[in-house]
């Protein structure tokens, strides 16, 4: 059993693979295994990948599973401590891999973390989809350290100290994999959006502990298969995190959620 294996899933990302690949390689290959688990794409992508990166281990999906049973299906075939899940379009930095892995070794109470992700487009402010951690607010809506709503902070070290949060993005997810298959694994109803928020409540409920390890850096394109304005996106959002708030709420306070949203 490999102590950590990085697992990419992609979909036609041929291009993300291209650019972000070698940093993931170049800087992580002394301590995780790499897979590509591939959602059945019909672009290059598999080509690429034997012919320019043939250190990767690839798993091959018979269709596209969308993100979350996507992700079920491979790490049912890939055998290690720790699990991470890493987006296609991430940059990782020298020596990003090492304070995660430390962290959860010396806090076996912590289910998973998350490094400190900022933009690819401007290296000095956080990135939308993770910022520095996550949490939830009164009514559901997720907002991160570094980010609320649209709004993202430039990083002046301001959140530079490791803490709890409520959910580790699904762009750069460290996770213990005896945490993730306990908990159920991602929920694959939701194909793709809110599934690492749902997955980190749960593992919350259950007792276990979602941190953010900011001495880790990675930079992060961000809707790299789903461009922002993509109405299955907004669908998927909101739909997932209706779905989630039932899952996870109690019941009296359910309620005055639901009828207020």
């Amino acid at each position: 059993m490999d102590k950590v294996a990085i697992v990419i899933l992609n979909w036609n990302g041929k291009e993300m693979l291209r650019q972000y690949m070698p940093s993931v390689l170049r800087y992580s290959r002394d301590e995780a295994v790499v897979y590509v688990a591939d959602n059945a794409s019909t672009d290059v992508s598999l080509e690429l990948l034997c012919t320019h990166f043939p250190e990767c281990r690839i798993i091959q999906l018979d269709r596209n599973y969308g993100f979350a049973e996507g992700y079920n299906k491979a790490l049912r075939q890939v055998e290690a401590d720790y699990y991470l899940l890493l987006n296609s379009d991430i940059e990782v930095t020298h020596h990003w891999l090492t304070p995660l892995i430390e962290f959860m070794d010396s806090h076996p109470d912590v289910a998973a973390c998350q490094p400190k992700l900022l933009s690819v487009a401007d290296k000095d402010r956080f990135e939308y989809a993770g910022a520095g951690g996550g949490y939830l607010d009164r009514y559901g809506y997720p907002f991160c350290r570094g980010r609320l709503f649209d709004t993202v902070e430039r990083d002046d070290g301001q959140y530079d100290t490791v803490v709890d949060v409520l959910w580790a993005t699904g762009a750069a997810l460290m996770i213990r994999s005896r945490d993730y298959w306990e908990a159920g694994g991602l929920d694959g109803r939701f194909f793709a959006h809110n599934e690492e928020i749902d997955l980190c409540w749960r593992l919350c409920i259950r007792g276990r502990r979602i941190c953010c390890v900011p001495d880790s850096l990675v930079y992060h394109v961000g809707g790299g298969t789903l461009p922002k304005s993509n109405p299955m996106k907004t669908f998927l959002n909101f739909r997932n995190n209706l779905t989630m708030l039932y899952k996870c709420l109690p019941d009296a306070e359910l309620r005055h959620v639901m009828r207020w949203r």
